[in-house]
């Protein structure tokens, strides 16, 4: 007979809340429910990301969360038991115009001053890395040999089967439908088979964090948009490292023998749409060839693509954290596309943040919900694809 109270309640059973799981279990807090709307854990946004990890951020927190994170995966097998599929092929961000040359040089600044070991690279370094790619126009490039794209599923289930293994619980097919409280608190949370009691509830719901959070009567600004992500046939022209065209928004990494491509579509609503985007591919392929010329004769697999959500806050940065309004209601969402690259280090610090009062390895106050309800202006992630 299942329990019908436990001290965490974790809302989504993606990367992030799997991470959190593991985080509370691993310091002695099996006590926990994750509860997951879908009938299969790890299938929402998750399982449908490019899978990017990189250092090449231009906020400090930002990097900090991707230096513990990177750390993390690196030894993923032997802290965790699974595997996290990391592969360090590096970033490399192409820059066309002088006003984001200056940015990115600034960038890289404050990243090796962490001890990100990134770098700015001249045309002849860059046609030495991609000489298959037009290098019209280009300014420079930045790059960072750490960092690559790691296997989100492994490293999700990873989490979930070590949490599992302490004494977690996951309720598979158990929306979350509404929370009880009682003096300023959270009490319980309603689902379809019944009232589950809980100290502290975890919003980890990715896309559909806002509507969780609603349930509470908390506006929490994360929406849904699709992001579709295409992939060709096999090629030659595997030797790439994850390289983002900065100018057109056009990406491409290596993905075994073919390659992932694709642009964000800046037009995209926001909404649950699932469905691939076919015109969008054209203008994917013209961006596209225009920096990798190969790619005009290169097909794309159509069963091989896909459509995920991006769960995007309004300055581009998660909400971590407590909210003020509901002090064990606990904010784990919003990554703008970084979640997987950052789940490791979320789920520390909001272990942290359940069980010491407080995040406190990395500070994590900018990311508070706080800086959208006092309406202030946010200094928002510009490294952003």
């Amino acid at each position: 007979m299942s329990k019908d109270s436990a001290s965490v309640v974790i809302i989504g059973a993606g990367i992030v809340g799997c991470s959190v799981a593991y985080h509370l279990a691993a310091r002695g807090c099996a006590d926990v429910i994750i509860l997951e709307k879908a009938d299969t854990e790890v299938t929402g946004s998750t399982a449908r990301s490019a899978a990017g990890v990189r250092h090449q951020f231009a906020n400090e927190t930002n990097i900090r969360l991707s230096i513990y994170s990177i750390e993390r995966l690196k030894r993923f097998q032997e802290e965790v038991g699974g595997y996290s599929g990391l592969k360090q092929i590096g970033y490399l961000l192409l820059v066309s115009d002088e006003p984001t040359w200056r940015q990115y040089r600034t960038s890289v600044e404050l990243q090796n001053s962490l001890g990100v070991a990134s770098r700015t690279l001249t045309i002849d370094e860059i046609r030495a890395m991609i000489p298959m790619a037009n290098l019209d126009g280009l300014l420079g490039a930045t790059f960072c040999p750490a960092d690559g794209h790691c296997d989100p599923h492994g490293v999700a289930t990873g989490y979930l089967a070590a949490a599992i293994a302490r004494g977690v619980e996951l309720r598979r097919a158990t929306p979350a439908t509404g929370f009880r409280m009682k003096c300023g608190r959270v009490i319980a949370v309603d689902t379809p088979q019944g009232v589950i009691r809980c100290e502290t509830v975890v919003n980890a719901a990715g896309p559909w964090a806002g509507r969780v959070g609603a349930l509470a009567g908390l506006a929490i600004p994360v929406e849904p948009y699709r992001r579709c992500i295409y992939m060709t046939e096999p090629t030659s022209h595997t030797g790439v490292p994850f390289t983002i065209d900065t100018s057109s928004g056009f990406y491409i990494r290596p993905e075994g023998e073919k390659l992932l491509i694709g642009v964000t579509n800046e037009n995209e609503p926001p909404g649950e749409n699932f469905a691939v985007d076919w015109e969008w591919m054209e203008t994917v392929l013209e961006r596209g060839s225009a920096r990798f010329p190969f790619l005009a004769d290169t097909g794309i697999v159509r069963r091989n693509c896909w459509a995920g959500l991006y769960e995007n806050t309004p300055d581009h940065n998660p909400i971590l954290g407590r909210h003020p309004h509901l002090p064990n209601y606990v904010d784990a969402s919003g990554f703008s596309g970084h979640g997987v690259m950052h789940s490791p280090a979320t789920g520390m610090l909001i272990a942290e943040e359940i069980l010491d009062g407080r995040a406190h390895s990395i500070n994590i106050d900018e990311l508070r919900v706080t800086r959208f309800l006092a309406g202030r202006e946010t200094r928002g992630e510009s490294n952003v694809y």
